[in-house]
């Protein structure tokens, strides 16, 4: 049995619908069956049901995005990293293997390579940079899991919700046997509300930027297959293979769904902080190659966000 913490959630459910279709006997827990934020409590609980495995989907992200963790810093820092470092204490106590859902927003820019030198580049809204990006360059390379966080509280600025994440992962390394699965920018054909595509499509304006991005039901699948594979315990980048800029997200929006409206964006980034947020955002580019040698297969982003398109669902 696998016990699901967070199943109501937007990733929960993903995973939700992966272990069914995969037929694997699970157990959706809320924190309102359960306080499994209470080291106490959880340890009873895994004694008690030896699950073989136990998927962390809980989080605090904020809504309707990271602007409101600032206004939530304990709610935030209870999610994030105090959650996760009392799962992994559990479970090391109980001997019982786990995954957490964690995030690439703990990086921002991307690795630039020349000439045989490798340097990392921040700020990706530079005309080269963008240039680069535009043509697929492959001088773009991503975080790897090696790599140390550069959007934390110890590398800043950085958003609160970044900063506890990042912490998070500093509380949980070491401990038991555990995955950390790096999820970043969240999309699939279902509009939602969490949906990065239906995100772009009602902003008043778009913002701009680089990113690597993850297939909903690509993250969970690789997620798993991880743990059916017994791949070795450790961090994890799963996003589809390669980056995009969001002018070509929108081009794509525009070419299969054709929106009755002209997408308008922020001039550069100080006008969209002045207007539109209140944090500094992750924008990064992320390296898949751990996940790939592992023997995971997963889509090129390219070819996940055109299927997502082909078969969008409306809310």
């Amino acid at each position: 049995m696998i016990l699901l913490l967070g199943a109501s959630g937007y990733i929960g459910e993903a995973f939700a619908v992966e272990l069914q279709r995969r037929k694997k006997v699970f157990l959706p827990l809320a924190r309102a069956q359960l306080d499994y934020s209470r080291f106490d409590v959880l340890l009873d609980y895994l004694n008690a049901k030896q699950p073989a495995f136990v998927v962390n989907a809980a989080g605090y992200t904020g809504k309707p995005n990271v602007d409101a963790c600032e206004l939530d810093r304990a709610g935030t820092l209870a999610g994030n990293t105090l959650l996760p470092q009392t799962i992994a204490h559990a479970c090391a106590a109980a001997n019982i293997p786990w995954g957490h859902v964690s995030s690439g927003c703990i990086f921002s820019g991307a690795k630039i390579s020349t000439n045989g030198d490798v340097r990392v580049e921040k700020d990706m809204t530079k005309p080269e940079f963008h240039a680069l990006a535009e043509a697929k360059s492959p001088a773009i390379l991503g975080f790897n899991e090696a790599d140390p966080p550069n959007f934390s509280f110890r590398d800043q600025p950085c958003s609160f919700y970044s900063g506890t994440k990042a912490l998070g992962e500093e509380a949980m390394t070491g401990l038991g046997q555990s995955y950390i699965w790096r999820l970043r920018i969240p999309f699939d054909e279902f509009d939602s509300k969490r949906n990065y595509l239906s995100k772009v499509q009602r902003y008043s304006k778009v913002y701009e930027n680089v990113n690597s991005i993850s297939h909903r039901a690509d993250f969970v699948r690789a997620c798993l297959d991880l743990w059916e594979r017994r791949a070795p315990f450790g961090i994890y980048n799963v996003t589809n293979p390669g980056f995009v800029t969001t002018r070509h997200v929108v081009e794509l929006i525009e070419k299969f769904l054709k929106p009755p409206r002209k997408f308008e964006f922020w001039r550069n980034d100080e006008e969209f902080y002045q207007v539109a947020a209140k944090t500094p955002r992750s924008n990064c580019v992320m390296d898949v190659s751990k996940l790939l040698a592992a023997g995971v297969k997963i889509r090129g982003v390219e070819e996940a966000l055109e299927d997502s398109l082909k078969n969008w669902k409306p809310e």
